[in-house]
């Protein structure tokens, strides 16, 4: 945790002064119920006029609020269904654009601020986390350098902020090289994040203070605007348990109406809540108009109910989590609309919102509140500077990412599957049977998390390597997490119970489908409700139906073993055993399953069947 408090002026850096303010506060917050020193707001430059009076300007100053989230360590343009937006035509059609890369999204966002004097930059978490190979392999520092470098003021906390635990996050805010794989340049040492990482309802349980700064204020020239990061309460049910042992995670509509009153106290009555949890629009166009016919009418998720309880004190919200686009207007608890936005994922768009602040009540007119998402096209010129980061990073992780691990005979879609089933879900499993049989030739059927799947593998050289080959830099964008491939007993009753909890509990709304090895068959029948969705009669494993009191070997990652994604019949497990690296599984099975001449043909995804 930072020390004690830390002064906020004479520095040479506007942009330390704002990261060193924030650490302060979260360094003297105790309870969530304290209220937070002034010393929290602090701004670009530390500029602050409010001693001059404002007789001599204009009543309202058009504030510019530029946002994104869900980033991913994604620095290259990315690709395949990563890399494209549908983009809804004005006779109504659709189309695919090609969208993202840090080079374009940093030309974007520069080209924006043009003109416009009075301007911040948040984004919504999951900056890091999941990432290719480019940012992962260097546990995400050329994320962070890229987003220093691209003037970022604040962001929020996501989930995969807390992939590799509380001491790793620390670091990527504070610096230093990391404990067991060093620094990785030369002379040069991690600076950390010049921005704050905000994560007001994320509290260490012996102290009950935040992990990191609750809120941060933004100043320029009189001009308060307030900031109060969250992730989803339910962080715990998709992070790995050892990374987040020690820390509890607070309802979001109750930490944030908590810390608006602390900042209403502190007299900053403008305030954006930096919410990591999202919605789902009707389209999934970047442009679709989700007011219609009335406002907030076209999304759903947890958003809409998180915006509905969230106090009218809050402006504006800006979210992320579900990879979504959109820029609605929620209505608050007394009826006013709000605008809520998500610039779906991967760098891909930005959001632009203008907050119109009155100088005199020094809050945001919020009927003059516009906001809209602008695609990261690839046709603009790109950034140098980001660039030579690439360029940098890409010759130190140049050996091992061009390895070629195996050949594919077509696209294998995984992320951008359409089907419940995919067929790189189906690979990856197949997979971590055939690495977990090494260890142990009891084990009959593997499970694979939907969510650990962050990629697809496409057949087009993305590089040089030539059509149809796979490299080690693209298994590692697929599997970039690092987890084991373990090995547990569960019953055939405790199987059907994991089958049922995809489409029942927290996964009702939004089902989590495990994708299967080869030899588990069953049937999912998706105009049923809950755990009847799972026809239980249908369920084989090599074509003999589940005996509930036998007991089966099955393989899952360390994820699904402690529980995850609301799996909690499977960290029920017994003798358990830990296996390999998932990544090193689907490597060697890539490599011992296909060649130049035999390509692997793209798995069908037909062990489960949907009944729509």
């Amino acid at each position: 945790m930072p020390g004690g408090p830390v002064p906020t002026k004479s520095t040479p850096s506007g942009r330390t002064i704002r990261v060193l303010a924030a650490l302060a506060a979260a360094a003297t917050v105790g309870a969530l119920t304290a209220a937070l020193p002034a010393s929290a707001e602090t701004g670009r430059g530390d500029r602050d006029d409010d001693h001059r009076g404002h007789g001599h300007k204009p009543r309202t100053v058009d504030v510019q609020l530029l946002s994104f989230n869900d980033l991913h360590g994604h620095l290259e343009p990315p690709s395949g269904s990563s890399g494209t937006l549908t983009e809804r035509q004005p006779d109504g059609t659709t189309k695919q654009v090609t969208a993202g890369g840090v080079e374009y999204l940093a030309s974007s966002l520069r080209t924006a601020r043009k003109g416009k004097p009075y301007s911040v930059t948040t984004a919504a978490g999951d900056l890091i986390g999941g990432s290719p190979l480019l940012s992962g392999l260097f546990h995400d520092e050329p994320t962070i350098e890229a987003l220093n470098k691209l003037d970022l003021d604040v962001a929020g906390v996501g989930n995969h902020e807390f992939d590799e635990g509380t001491k790793e996050l620390q670091r990527i805010q504070n610096g230093g090289c990391h404990p067991t794989a060093g620094c990785f340049e030369p002379g040069r040492k991690f600076k950390g994040a010049d921005f704050p990482y905000l994560a007001a309802n994320v509290t260490v349980e012996k102290t009950k203070r935040p992990v990191l700064a609750p809120y941060w204020v933004w100043k320029e020239k009189g001009v308060k605007v307030g900031f109060i990061g969250i992730t989803l309460e339910g962080t715990p049910d998709i992070v790995s348990a050892d990374g987040i042992k020690g820390l509890k995670f607070h309802d979001e509509v109750e930490t944030v109406n908590k810390y608006a009153k602390v900042l209403e106290r502190q007299g900053v009555k403008s305030i954006v809540a930096v919410i990591h949890e999202g919605g789902y629009p009707a389209s999934t166009s970047y442009n679709y108009d989700c007011d219609s016919p009335g406002a907030g009418d076209g999304i759903s998720g947890p958003i809409v109910d998180i915006a509905k309880g969230i106090s009218p004190q809050v402006d504006a919200l800006v979210t992320g989590h579900t990879h979504q686009p959109y820029a609605c207007s929620i209505p608050d608890p007394s009826g006013k609309p709000r605008t809520v936005t998500s610039a779906s994922s991967f760098g891909r768009l930005y959001t632009e919102t203008t907050l119109t602040y009155d100088r005199r009540t020094n809050d945001i007119v919020r009927t003059s509140v516009k906001s809209a998402n602008h695609v990261v096209r690839r046709d603009q010129p790109r950034a140098a500077d980001m660039t030579e980061l690439i360029g940098r990073w890409n010759k130190l992780a140049a050996p091992i990412a061009s390895r070629p691990v195996g050949f594919i005979a077509g696209d294998i879609p995984g992320r951008g599957a359409t089907t419940l089933e995919s067929p790189l879900g189906d690979l990856i499993s197949d997979a971590q049977l055939a690495q977990a049989r090494t260890l142990d030739p009891k084990a009959v059927v593997a499970l694979m998390n939907p969510g650990g799947i962050r990629a697809d593998l496409v057949h087009k050289a993305v590089g040089t390597e030539g059509d149809g080959v796979v490299t080690y830099g693209e298994g590692f964008t697929v599997q970039p997490f690092g987890n084991t491939v373990n090995l547990v007993d569960l019953t055939g009753a405790q199987l059907v119970t994991a089958l049922q909890q995809q489409v029942s509990g927290p996964n009702t709304a939004a089902p989590k489908i495990l994708q299967v090895s080869d030899g588990l068959t069953y049937t999912l029948d998706m105009t049923k409700a809950g755990a009847d969705r799972v026809v239980t009669g249908s369920i084989r494993l090599n074509g003999q139906p589940l005996d509930p009191a036998a007991t089966y070997r099955v393989v899952l990652n360390n994820f699904l073993t402690g529980g995850g994604d609301g799996f909690t019949e499977l960290a029920k497990g017994k003798n358990p055993l830990v296996g390999g690296d998932d990544l090193k599984a689907l490597t060697d099975y890539l490599g011992a399953n296909s060649s130049a001449a035999a390509p692997l043909v793209p798995p069908k995804a037909d062990r489960i069947t949907v009944i729509r």
